[in-house]
């Protein structure tokens, strides 16, 4: 009985977060479907009510969560997020069928129901995703790339650190300007405003060259800063791929794996130029 009255608290707290998130929701398509979850919800938990005899009250905690992240990452990943949380409840459900034979019913219900609106949300930043990994993707290759290189050539955190970004700065600008003009002449999603895939993809990328140059304006030795600045990299690749993963059920391990391959690549090219051009050129600064 203990675990039929956790899904009694689990039912009540989640209609309370699908139904804040409708009330979030500026788009009348992803309120109605909110709101369609959230009631289906509110009828599980009358069910499980009857069979405890006790009403629950809900998770304040939780609510709280879910629509904090709804608010900083979108509908999509937050809700993929919940099921993915309520991946054991299968075996709940087939533990229970015997003895209440409804509960097949609501586990298809849960299963088909909330798989099929999930699917129909639409999520804006999702819609720009393409443009947020184009200028992360560039950043982070371009200036692991650029830092490594001039970590070596100039052995000189001041220098390499105003030199990257002055760069990325200037590449942020040039990025955005050519993501705008290259959707003028082509046929894009309806969906996608050129000027706001733009923002997103210049935004993304000064981000990225933030927190990149960041060690080398904050301490002295150029091998901690690199090293730094390497770890970095994979923290924001794997925090990004994280988020797409989720978002749009995607393996994670694949992309991780590739864009650090790529990423901690150029930086080891780079860093073999940065070699080769100070030894030839003889630079000490």
């Amino acid at each position: 009985m203990a675990q039929i009255y956790q899904q009694e608290i689990n039912e009540i707290t989640e209609y309370h977060i699908y139904k804040e998130l409708a009330a979030l929701s500026k788009d009348p398509e992803n309120k109605k479907v909110l709101s369609e979850i959230a009631q289906q919800e509110l009828a599980h938990y009358h069910y499980w009510e009857k069979i405890t005899g006790k009403p629950a009250e809900p998770d304040h905690w939780r609510i709280k969560k879910y629509v904090l992240l709804a608010r900083l990452f979108g509908l999509s990943f937050t809700l993929r997020l919940m099921e993915m949380g309520e991946k054991d409840a299968g075996k709940f459900y087939d533990s229970l069928k015997n003895q209440y034979p409804d509960v097949d019913k609501i586990e298809q219900e849960e299963i088909e129901h909330e798989q099929k609106l999930i699917t129909l949300l639409k999520d804006q930043r999702l819609n720009y995703a393409g443009a947020v990994v184009l200028g992360l993707n560039d950043a982070l290759v371009e200036l692991t790339g650029t830092l490594a290189g001039l970590t070596f050539a100039f052995n000189n955190n001041t220098i390499v650190g105003t030199t990257g970004l002055v760069m990325g700065i200037a590449a942020s600008l040039s990025m955005a300007a050519s993501g705008y003009l290259s959707s003028q002449e082509e046929e894009v999603n309806e969906n996608i405003n050129p000027k706001t895939a733009a923002v997103y993809t210049g935004v993304s990328y000064i981000l990225t060259v933030a927190i990149l140059v960041l060690p080398y304006l904050v301490q002295s030795n150029p091998y901690i800063a690199l090293g730094s600045m390497l770890v970095l990299t994979v923290l924001i690749i794997a925090g990004y791929t994280y988020y797409i993963s989720v978002a749009k059920a995607v393996s994670f391990k694949k992309r991780f794996l590739q864009m650090t391959f790529i990423s901690l690549g150029v930086a080891a090219i780079s860093y073999g130029i940065g070699q080769l051009i100070k030894q030839v050129f003889g630079i000490d600064v």
